[in-house]
């Protein structure tokens, strides 16, 4: 998501809202981009808790909860220039958070350094100390989910948690369990989420301008700060929703069938959440250099701080916690094979699940995310909350699910291959209409895309 900022200056875009977003868009949905994440719950009648904690570094970080005190804990943590808001965002018919606390569990939704709700520091200000942003995802797996886990487990009186990541929150646990094992006795089960780590096949085709953008300024840089700026402008016209859409699956992959138009106002609302240049620089060497490593400096200043010249492999055969990984085919980011490569590595992934035609965020926002993906996460992770046995361990090939879309949504008409890969969809919004309020016939919201 994090490049989404250069097309726009790239663009040069200066069309600015008239009306377009409330005339297309239901009130409630356009209502849910503007709330926070403790906001959203309170509408939802959820009750809802912010809790803050403080990392061995002195970064103050901010945690939300859905709290079901006595119940088993569950820490939920987001990828790059996201929030804890992706796992609610979607609504309590959809969202991963919610799902979770139907389902008996005390929900804890954890905000890195550096985004929206976690720019505290017991010294630093981040509006003026510049030092304040030295930090890439390995400091938020040396120190952020250390920090959270202790206090999550402290605050609730368990010994073990179960653990969900996406994208980025993947990429920092394993830094953690891989340099700092002993976190591995505290989880019951790593839920692993559009898993990245190694990056070589990444086809994000974007990717050249987003890295002679980030060459404009130092490492120690706050990458785009939350804002509206993707809501007001994608949003002010057909064409420029249109242009928005195209782009936005550049970056995570196509899937027009698990697209849900009518809540898009939401994500944009929510994105992009704040992080550090150095998070998406350290990504960007990961993918040159086909390694999963540290961060890599002159190498002088390598030697300096690893002892070589060249920074070193994060270590993850000392990975003991079991893994669940999913992940979907049409992923951009997380490609297949770099996900399988990595499922060899690990030594103890215990699910192995690819969803074919799956991008990016399909595994948080998808449509059918809550009759396919949620259901069988939630089994897995209650198997090995009662102790799950090691010989179920895998590193064999991936269990391949085709996800059938509703018989309520309308096919897509038989044209140009071409036309229809560029193409979006409307696709999906039929299933949430039960939960947006006010909404019936959804016809103005979907049709800005129907013509992609």
């Amino acid at each position: 998501m994090s490049q989404a900022i250069w097309f726009l200056l790239v663009l040069g875009c200066c069309e600015v809202l008239g009306g377009y977003m409330e005339d297309n868009y239901p009130a409630s949905v356009i209502e849910d981009a503007h709330l926070n994440t403790i906001q959203l719950l309170k509408k939802y009648k959820h009750p809802a808790e912010t809790h803050q904690m403080t990392t061995d570094d002195k970064y103050i970080l901010t945690l939300h909860r859905i709290p079901r005190p006595g119940a088993k804990p569950v820490l939920l943590v987001h990828g790059l220039e996201d929030s804890s808001s992706t796992w609610i965002s979607m609504g309590p018919e959809s969202g991963l958070g919610y799902f979770l606390y139907a389902n008996g569990y005390d929900v804890w939704m954890g905000n890195v350094r550096g985004n929206r709700y976690s720019k505290g520091h017991v010294k630093l200000n981040p509006n003026t100390d510049k030092s304040y942003w030295s930090f890439s995802w390995h400091e938020i797996g040396m120190y952020d989910l250390p920090a959270m886990i202790d206090g999550v487990l402290q605050k609730t009186g368990y010994q073990k948690l179960s653990y969900f990541g996406h994208s980025q929150g993947t990429t920092s646990f394993y830094v953690m369990a891989s340099s700092r094992p002993e976190y591995n006795a505290k989880i019951h089960l790593m839920s692993a989420l559009a898993p990245v780590a190694f990056m070589k096949h990444m086809k994000a085709p974007l990717m050249g301008m987003a890295r002679m953008g980030m060459n404009m300024f130092s490492e120690n840089f706050e990458m785009f700060p939350h804002s509206e700026i993707f809501l007001n402008h994608c949003l002010s016209s057909a064409s420029m929703l249109r242009t928005c859409m195209r782009f936005y699956w550049q970056i995570v992959g196509m899937n027009r069938e698990e697209q849900n138009m009518t809540m898009f106002p939401v994500v944009l609302g929510h994105l992009p959440s704040g992080a550090n240049l150095k998070q998406a620089l350290h990504y960007l060497q990961l993918q040159k250099s086909d390694r999963f490593c540290q961060y890599e400096y002159e190498p002088k200043e390598n030697q300096k701080l690893y002892g070589r010249s060249t920074p070193p492999d994060y270590r993850l055969e000392r990975i003991s916690a079991p893994v669940a990984l999913y992940y979907g085919s049409n992923d951009y980011l997380a490609a297949v094979e770099d996900v399988q490569r990595l499922a060899k590595v690990l030594p103890n992934v215990v699910e192995n699940h690819l969803y074919r035609k799956w991008n990016h965020m399909d595994m948080l926002w998808g449509v059918s995310a809550r009759r396919s993906i949620q259901p069988r996460i939630l089994q897995v992770m209650q198997y090995w909350e009662a102790g799950g046995v090691a010989k179920d361990a895998t590193t064999g090939s991936p269990v391949e699910e085709d996800v059938p879309q509703p018989t309520t949504v309308t096919p897509i008409e038989a044209g140009d291959p071409e036309e229809q890969e560029e193409a979006g969809s409307d696709q999906g919004n039929e299933e949430y209409e039960g939960h947006v309020e006010g909404t019936e016939q959804l016809e103005a919201t979907t049709s800005p895309t129907g013509e992609l």
